[in-house]
């Protein structure tokens, strides 16, 4: 089995670390959407990150689909999610909102990154900025409300996606204004799985 991308994406990260917490094993292939299109579209004519490519040649992508189809048969050890259904909604519910910050974050790192700067449109880029500073307050909240040193499918993308935001975006959400975030991502990076697959400088 394959996972196709790089770590450089927080979608590919979070996939990383969620498989090797639900003990999924699994190479990672750093095939770069930009660097490497030709070679990624060999794989995948989509040329999606993540793709994952499982053992029989099928193609998954999307990282919450990845995680769900291995999530699905997850022994009650190393779940990601609870298995009640109030509790597991709770919990969705949390991810969303890392995610929605997540995808608002990768859309301003493109729009610097990819478009020239006369057509950057500012009206947009204040609209994004407006969506991710209200998805990261309704993330602290309910990061408050978690314990930061455990390991499921909210604290990990949490951490992944604050990474991210901090490295990408510097200046732009202070730690500070975030204390929850930020001292839940310290925890979870500290540990050897986020290690393993860490964020490259």
């Amino acid at each position: 089995m394959e996972l196709f991308g790089t770590l450089g994406s927080p979608y590919v990260r979070r996939t990383a670390i969620a498989l090797r917490a639900l003990e999924v094993e699994f190479g990672l292939v750093p095939l770069s959407v930009f660097a490497d299109f030709a070679r990624f579209q060999q794989v995948n004519p989509v040329v999606k990150a993540p793709t994952l490519r499982l053992d029989d040649g099928t193609l998954l992508m999307d990282s919450s689909l990845i995680i769900q189809h291995f999530e699905a048969s997850a022994t009650a050890g190393n779940a990601l999610l609870p298995l009640q259904t109030e509790q597991r909604a709770r919990a969705l519910s949390g991810v969303s909102f890392a995610l929605a910050a997540c995808d608002k974050a990768v859309q301003i790192v493109y729009e610097h990154r990819l478009r020239p700067e006369e057509k950057q449109h500012q009206p947009w880029l204040d609209r994004i900025h407006g969506q991710l500073g209200a998805a990261c307050r309704q993330w602290e909240t309910l990061a408050v409300a978690h314990p930061a040193e455990q390991t499921d499918l909210f604290t990990l993308t949490s951490a992944v996606v604050w990474t991210f935001i901090q490295r990408m975006l510097p200046g732009s959400y202070v730690p500070a204004s975030f204390p929850a975030l930020e001292a839940l991502t310290r925890v979870q990076e500290a540990k050897p799985l986020f290690k393993t697959f860490a964020m490259p400088e």
